[in-house]
Order: structure tokens, then sequence, then C-alpha cells
């Protein structure tokens, strides 16, 4: 499986951004999906994640009821809807693959793209 986002950019604070993460290679309808995101001088964390039915998301505290993370398994592809942006939100997002459903770490996760970076001006 061959990952590849796209979508990201500047925004201003408080405006929306839509992510996109396509398989260039192989298939991810039997998988479940997560994007993660790296800031300058920390830790890759989680965000968000969704089952390979959509019939499960799971968010991380902070983005709560402003991300939403969707799919389309005909499109091979997984978005992230991102609302109300905020200068904290900028960092390198990267979307993954995992055998197992729902899950919230790194470890989990098979495969990775390049990432994308997201910058929110204040």
């Amino acid at each position: 499986v061959q990952l590849v986002e796209s979508g990201g950019g500047l925004v201003q604070a408080g405006g929306p951004l839509r992510l996109y993460c396509a398989a260039t290679r192989g298939i991810v309808a039997s998988y479940g999906m997560g994007w993660f995101r790296q800031a300058p001088g920390k830790e890759r964390e989680f965000v968000a994640a969704i089952s390979w039915d959509a019939s499960r998301r799971n968010y991380a505290d902070s983005v709560k009821g402003r991300f939403t993370i969707s799919r389309d398994n005909a499109k091979n592809t997984v978005y992230l809807q991102m609302n109300s942006l905020k200068h904290e939100n900028t960092a390198v997002y990267y979307c993954a693959a995992n055998p197992l459903e729902v899950a919230r770490t790194t470890q989990n996760y098979d495969y990775w793209g390049p990432g994308t970076q997201v910058s929110v001006s204040s």
C-alpha cells in the first residue's frame, strides 16, 4: 500500500482546510485509516481514525467537534475536513493504514504517507 497526502497549505486561523489521502498503490478498503500530525520539535500525535467501513470513528480531544474524518472506498481515498483551525494546528499531517480497525497509536499502523504541511496563521 502506498499513500499520498494532499490538500495542505497556508490558511488563516478560523478557516477550513480539507486534506486528502489517496492510495496510489494497493487498496485500502479493508484497512482502518488514521490521520496523525507532527509539529516541529514535537512527537507525532494522533488526530483521527476511521474503521474500514466508516462505522467507527475516533478523534483526539483537541480536534473533536472541529475535524471530521471520512472515506470513500470506491475512490480509495480518506479525507480530513478541518474547520475552525488554530495556529497550534500547524504541523505536517500524515495519513496511515492499519489492519486493526480504529487505532490511536503509531505502532499499530503499517503504511504511511510522506505528509502534507498545514500552516495556520494567527
